[in-house]
Parts: C-alpha cells; structure tokens; sequence
C-alpha cells in the first residue's frame, strides 16, 4: 500500500504522459511540435501552490519540452536521457528525495526502471501494456488528455488536500 502522505515529488515522463506520444517534425527537421493539455498544467499548478515539486525526465531533447517546463515552472528537468532508471538517483539527489517521496508516471518501456523504485508508479489509460500490469495506478484518462491531471488528483483527493486547493479558486 503506498503511503500517499510522503508523497513529495512527481517526475513526468513527457511523450506519452504530457503529451499524447506524437512528434510532429518542421519541414526540415529542426522544428519539433507536440501538444500539451491545459487540465494537465491546472493539475500541476495544483500541485506546486499545494507546496510540492515536480520534474520531467525525458528521452527527447527540444524547445517544446523546455517551453513547457518554463510555462510551468518546473526550474529542473531532465532531458535526452538515455537511461531513466540510472539518472533517477541524480533526480533524488537534486530534490534531497528518497524513493518512497516519489510519483513516477511513464508510459513505456524504458520508465520501467524509475517506476519500479518510486513510492507510487502510475500510467496513463494508454501505457504500454507490460507498464500498465507493473504500475501501482492506471489513471483513467490517455497521455497528453488529463493523464497527469488524474493522477495529482488522486494523491491529493488521498491526502485530503483535494477540496482546500479548489476551494481556494472560487
């Protein structure tokens, strides 16, 4: 059972989680385009003014992904990444975390090695199916629809904080 209280940090995967997993490419190359969704960055600003931290850890590189870390002010994140499982202790180290404080949600494959360390690993509805029969919750909702959205709810629902961070926006 996950101890939703110690919960402190989330690190995102991007495609596939914030986004839908498409990669759209410029007509030379060198323009990268991907589409985030607004219910995700609400979750996340709920989750930062609740007083906590997230991250993104990511296998591309490019300026959409540092656009939206910026829009969110998310001040470090990992990109390019190779292998997520070796640099997940560089992300705990970064946060002064330990594995139970962490959220990980990823949708495929190589998410596998930071999910299997993290206090609570997630996916989306749409996760690779050996991620989904490994992770601890499928959120309802598709990568890049709500998926983070879901899963901030549900930590903060579990914690009771839920209805205190909404009721601070009416």
């Amino acid at each position: 059972m996950t101890n939703l209280a110690a919960l402190r940090l989330l690190v995102l995967d991007v495609d596939g989680v914030l986004t839908d997993g498409t990669v759209m490419l410029g007509g030379h190359g060198d323009t990268e385009i991907k589409a985030f969704h607004t219910r995700d960055g609400a979750g996340l600003a709920l989750w930062r003014d609740a007083g906590y931290h997230a991250t993104f850890v990511t296998g591309r590189s490019g300026l959409a992904v540092q656009r939206r870390a910026r829009e969110l002010r998310i001040d470090r994140f990992w990109e390019g990444v190779r292998d997520k499982a070796a640099i997940f202790d560089e992300v705990l180290a970064h946060f002064g975390a330990k594995p139970e404080h962490v959220a990980v949600m990823g949708d495929d494959l190589p998410d596998l090695g930071m999910l299997k360390r993290a206090g609570l690993s997630a996916c989306p509805a749409d996760a690779a199916r050996d991620v989904r029969e490994r992770v601890d919750l499928v959120v309802p909702s598709a990568g890049g629809r709500g998926a983070v959205r879901d899963l901030v709810e549900h930590v903060l629902r579990g914690r009771g904080e839920w209805d205190d961070l909404v009721e601070r926006l009416c």
